[in-house]
């Protein structure tokens, strides 16, 4: 790609010692605290369509859709519904993906732009450049604007660690270690050391995996053992980009408390403190630097329970129309509730409530992250306007409803065992089925298309864009059919 924009600076660092490494996180972090960074300004207006007509223009204000993507796609989040709306958008807009050899960019070890199909380090000027990157990976920023332009709106999304536990134990017991050998969740949640080992095959699953899917070291005690892969062997494997202010906003750094504060973190926003068992290691220097770090790199992170909420800011944000978020749920689990948290404290029994606070003080790192950009988000909804907010949920909520009973069979997901079209058969993995789609029949050329992206599952979805960016190369007729001859 060149030489690197000056919008964007690396800073490197490399942690040669326990005591080094956490010295060094502190400076940073206090650092970041004192320069801050912006936020990607927000682009005032939604331009909304009603399904299956064009656009009403009525009084938008003008804004360029951003079309240059990085997506943290983030396992057991939500993101898999994100990706099909990136993949529906770029595939409308012939705007060209950074697509994985197969189906993730070496999961789960940390993501290198070689991994990038038809990536040209020598190509210098003359490749055309990439537009989305979305698929699965460990987040590594140097190698990330290897790939990607420099100015490119960088986004992700966070879940409750307690639901995102739930849904992990259930699709990953065959592959980490640590599920595999505990009988149930509860049971893991119970002693987690008795079954967990820093390192083992598949374990990265069982605990802060948002943490480690945002490509981010461990504190020294969590540290794990030379070479395994949720530690990068590469000590300059991390880095910093650091943004400057180009519209006068900055970045939200959080204050040296802002974790033990309090943050809405249900499903009716109401305040919940954070638990107690885990505040000294959220007011840390070493989390405070990786959320700074992760504020100066990353233009929005929605969250999965406040889902469409977290569309509508995306929408805003890139200048696109409501319509292009609009969309069905993907990879979500027979019985899973999948981006919706399991409602208020007041409907869980005292053994969920248990499990809750048990999985969360395992997952403490990640329930730091996932309480920042909770309150950074509704600071965020704040901005933007309670009730303009409330209005577009509404609009964006009608709109998938009309899609799902003009599109789907029976208006919502199914049991996989009633989709006889392998192309929209998600893939099965875990001990729950996967739900997904069946179309109606009789829909008009346009209409079936539409509702073919809108169902098409993550797998398929990539094939199909891969098929279209490269091609298959198609053989030189024979000159003569005497090879065809018996």
């Amino acid at each position: 790609m060149g030489p690197l924009s000056p919008v964007r600076t690396l800073r490197l660092w490399g942690p040669r010692s326990l005591g080094v490494a956490l010295g060094i996180f502190m400076t940073i972090g206090f650092g970041l605290q004192l320069w801050g960074g912006p936020f990607q300004r927000r682009l005032p207006g939604l331009q909304l369509r009603q399904p299956w007509a064009p656009s009403l223009g009525a009084d938008v204000q003008s804004c360029v859709p951003r079309q240059h993507l990085v997506f943290l796609k983030t396992h057991k989040s939500g993101s898999s519904s994100v990706l099909n709306l990136l993949h529906r958008y770029g595939d409308r807009h012939g705007l060209r993906f950074a697509l994985p050899a197969r189906y993730q960019f070496g999961y789960p070890r940390l993501f290198q732009a070689s991994r990038v199909k038809g990536y040209n380090p020598q190509g210098g000027g003359t490749q055309p450049s990439f537009h989305i990157l979305c698929h699965h990976m460990r987040f590594n920023l140097k190698e990330v604007l290897r790939v990607m332009p420099s100015d490119s709106f960088f986004f992700s999304i966070v879940r409750d660690p307690a639901a995102l536990a739930r849904s992990a134990f259930s699709y990953y017991k065959s592959t980490s270690s640590a599920f595999r050998k505990a009988p149930s969740l509860a049971a893991f949640l119970a002693n987690p050391r008795a079954f967990y080992r820093p390192g083992a095959r598949g374990d990265h699953y069982a605990r802060n995996l948002l943490w480690f899917d945002f490509g981010l070291p461990f504190p020294p005690e969590m540290r794990i053992k030379r070479g395994s892969p949720n530690f990068p062997k590469d000590p300059n494997s991390l880095h910093l980009h650091i943004l400057p202010s180009s519209a006068g906003s900055r970045a939200h750094v959080p204050d040296p408390n802002a974790l033990s504060q309090l943050a809405p973190t249900v499903a009716d926003g109401r305040s919940q403190p954070a638990s107690p068992a885990t505040l000294d290691l959220e007011t840390s220097s070493f989390i405070q630097w990786g959320i700074a770090w992760l504020d100066s790199v990353f233009d929005l992170v929605m969250v999965a329970e406040y889902f469409d909420e977290s569309l509508v800011l995306l929408a805003d944000a890139l200048c696109w129309g409501l319509d292009d978020v609009v969309g069905f749920m993907h990879n979500a689990q027979a019985g899973g509730g999948q981006g919706h948290s399991a409602a208020s404290h007041g409907e869980l029994t005292a053994e969920d409530r248990q499990l809750t606070a048990r999985a969360r003080a395992w997952n403490n790192l990640d329930w730091a992250l996932y309480l920042h950009f909770n309150r950074s988000l509704w600071a965020r909804i704040e901005q933007y306007g309670q009730s303009r907010l409330q209005h577009a949920v509404a609009e964006l909520r009608a709109r998938r409803e009309a899609l799902a009973k003009h599109c789907l069979v029976g208006g919502e997901a199914l049991d996989p065992k009633y989709i006889t079209d392998n192309k929209l058969l998600p893939f099965q993995f875990g001990s729950a089925k996967v739900l997904g789609y069946v179309l109606q029949s009789g829909l008009s050329p346009q209409d079936q298309e539409e509702c073919e992206r809108l169902a098409t599952p993550e797998l398929q979805y990539k094939d199909k864009l891969d098929a279209k960016q490269f091609p298959p190369t198609v053989s030189q007729p024979l000159k003569t059919s005497r090879l065809f001859s018996p």
